[in-house]
Order: C-alpha cells, then sequence, then structure tokens
C-alpha cells in the first residue's frame, strides 16, 4: 500500500504511531487524540514545517500504529515505547524537564555544596529536591554564597583568594575559626531547605522593609532578588512535588456517551484499568474497590515507586496530561487502600468520581 493511501485509511480514534525510515528502523514515535488527522498533518503544507519536521518527513518511508482506547493510554504507550526503541528524531525533537538536587557533602573539614541529577547512598551526603530548573537553582546557590559572603575560591589553600579580596569570602581559604563560621552558615542553609527555619528569609524581609523605607531602593531590590532565589528552594514546582510523593491516583475518561475507563495509578505506573458501562456502574462499584484494593496491594504494597529521574519523568507525563485534559481524577490516601478497612469513603469519593 502506498503510503498516501496507508494514511488516509487510518482510523479516527486515539493510538501511537511509529515512523520508520527506509531501512525499516523506528526514528520516531508520537500519540495522538486522532491518530489520522495526526499523521495527515506532517504532510500537509510541509513548506510551513519547521526545520527539523521537514527532516523528519523527508526521512519517512513507512509507519506503524497501536490503537487504544484513549488518549490518556497513547501518552503512555509513547512515554513506553520512547524509553524502550529511543528514536532518533525523539532525541532532536523532544525536550524533556531535566530534575536536579542539590548535593551537600557532610564529610571533611568544610561542607561542600553542588548539583547533581543523580542521588547516591554514599555516606554523609544529604540531598535536596529534586528540581525542576538546574538554571534557578544553580542562580540559589550564588546568591546564597554572596548574601552570606561564603564564596570561596581556594578553599583550604592556606593563602587568601581572589574573594577574600573582594569581600566575598569569609577567609575559608586560610583556614582557622573561619572555617567554623563556613560550617555553620551551611548548616543555617540546611535548616532553609529541610523547611526547619525560614529566620534567613524574615531575616531578608524585614532588611528589604529598611532599604525601601530609607529610599535605598537598589539594596532593596537586591534582596528581593536573593528571597525570590530562596523561595525556589523552599517551594519545589507542583508537578515535582505531585510525583515524587507516589501519589494513588483514580483517574476516569469516557469512551463513548454510555462507557468510561477507569484507571488506578501508583506514582508513575497504571496497575489497574478497566472499561465500564455507565448504565451498570451502581453494580460495578464494589468490583471497582476490590480490584483497586488488590492492585494496590499486589503492585504498590504501600511503597513508593519513584526512584529516580526516569519515574519522575514518567509520572510528571500522567500528572500533565491529566490536569490538563478532560479526565477527572482524585488522589486516594495509602490509609483508606488497607485490606480490612473502612471502605466508606473510598466507596463515596469513587461514586462522586463516576457521577461528575
Amino acid at each position: 500500500m502506498k503510503l498516501r493511501d496507508k494514511i488516509n485509511s487510518l482510523p479516527l480514534t486515539p493510538g501511537v504511531y511509529l515512523m520508520k525510515d527506509l531501512t525499516g528502523t523506528i526514528i520516531y514515535v508520537g500519540k495522538a487524540k486522532t491518530l489520522k488527522k495526526r499523521v495527515q498533518s506532517y504532510f500537509h503544507k510541509s513548506a510551513a514545517h519547521p526545520q527539523k519536521i521537514r527532516k523528519l518527513v523527508a526521512n519517512i518511508h513507512d509507519f506503524d500504529y497501536i490503537l487504544t482506547d484513549t488518549e490518556f493510554e497513547a501518552f503512555l504507550l509513547e512515554c513506553q515505547l520512547i524509553k524502550e526503541l529511543k528514536p532518533l528524531f525523539n532525541k532532536k525533537m523532544k525536550s524533556h524537564l531535566s530534575y536536579s538536587y542539590i548535593q551537600i557533602d557532610m564529610e571533611g573539614p568544610y561542607r561542600k555544596i553542588s548539583i547533581t541529577q543523580n542521588k547516591t547512598d554514599k555516606d554523609g551526603v544529604m540531598y535536596f529536591g529534586p528540581y525542576t530548573s538546574p538554571i534557578y537553582v544553580r542562580k540559589a546557590i550564588e546568591d546564597m554564597e554572596e548574601y552570606f559572603k561564603i564564596n570561596c575560591l581556594q578553599p583550604l589553600k592556606g593563602s587568601p583568594c581572589l574573594n577574600y579580596f573582594l569581600g566575598q569570602c569569609n577567609g575559608l581559604c586560610l583556614g582557622g575559626n573561619a572555617v567554623k563560621q563556613y560550617n555553620e552558615v551551611v548548616d543555617t542553609f540546611i535548616s532553609l531547605l529541610k523547611g526547619e527555619d525560614s529566620g534567613v528569609i524574615d531575616e531578608l524581609r524585614d532588611k528589604m522593609q529598611h532599604a525601601a523605607s530609607e529610599l535605598q531602593f537598589e539594596t532593596a531590590s537586591k534582596i528581593r532578588n536573593y528571597i525570590k532565589s530562596f523561595s525556589v528552594l523552599l517551594y519545589k514546582e507542583t508537578v515535582v512535588q505531585f510525583t515524587e510523593n507516589s501519589q494513588n491516583i483514580v483517574a476516569i475518561e469516557r469512551l463513548m456517551e454510555n462507557t468510561l475507563k477507569l484507571f488506578f495509578i501508583k506514582g508513575h505506573k497504571v496497575i489497574f484499568s478497566q472499561k465500564y458501562s455507565l448504565e451498570m456502574i451502581e453494580q460495578h462499584l464494589e468490583q471497582i474497590r476490590t480490584s483497586i484494593l488488590t492492585s494496590f496491594q499486589e503492585n504498590a504494597s504501600g511503597k513508593s515507586l519513584i526512584i529516580g529521574k526516569a519515574e519522575i519523568d514518567e509520572a510528571q507525563i500522567i500528572y500533565s496530561y491529566l490536569s490538563g485534559s478532560n479526565s477527572r481524577f482524585t488522589v486516594i490516601p495509602d490509609d483508606w487502600l488497607i485490606i480490612g478497612g473502612s471502605y466508606e469513603r473510598l466507596d463515596n469519593t469513587l461514586k462522586e468520581l463516576i457521577e461528575m
């Protein structure tokens, strides 16, 4: 079948498409709410496409597709296939969020602060995050070092560094009592990151108000920027907060007027899904509850499934889709899913979600 005829024969349903080059290698994986319209769009008005799309289209010799019941399932399948196949053009065209952690090494004579994308089990190392913007995190650390004047260029070298002469280093390069002062500052920073002590923020607000009252607007503006930087570290973005906690989510998508599909999700994994008739939903409620409880116990066991950047990326896709789509979803606490517990709240929540 010619490529054009194959495209025109595609169904108007959700699914995933896999673009292939002349050798049969999959070079791009995409998802669609309506397969036919989405794949057709690559070949219509191609001159108006960005260069990266034109390059992709020029290399397409054939394609396969996989049908799904819902657009949500297409999202999930796309994520899985990209992870497994690593298609060339997905690498070129997709821009995934980059998550970062603040790493503080407590070993040695002085605390060492750095940024990393991966956590290790090394003793004496503390991690904070993840944060979705490494740029903002780096700026926050730089502002912290500037504000507390601990930006030493040559720690414990025995001679003053350039920043010491510029008033941006407390003398860590020289050693002595400055090492203790430096570590105390970092401990204050750690307390801030833990949410145990926000005194630094309060101190900055007082200084900003005082500078403004004295008409020192440049100083007030600089202090305001410090507050913004530190706040980035205090209040992680909603998506990351949601995904790293490995929430239990029940989501519902309508398939047709009288049919829905229910998904039970733990963190970044769909551990149960099933179609139901709305006309029979009252009779199905106990079955739905039993399926959710069994899936939770067998697959999740109440433990977090979020273990690294890749898993957070997958959970972020789920959360972003659910938040921006017509899907209905709710978060179910762990203690509602204990076998032998009281299920009245779970049953009522499921019923409300279905009837919305």
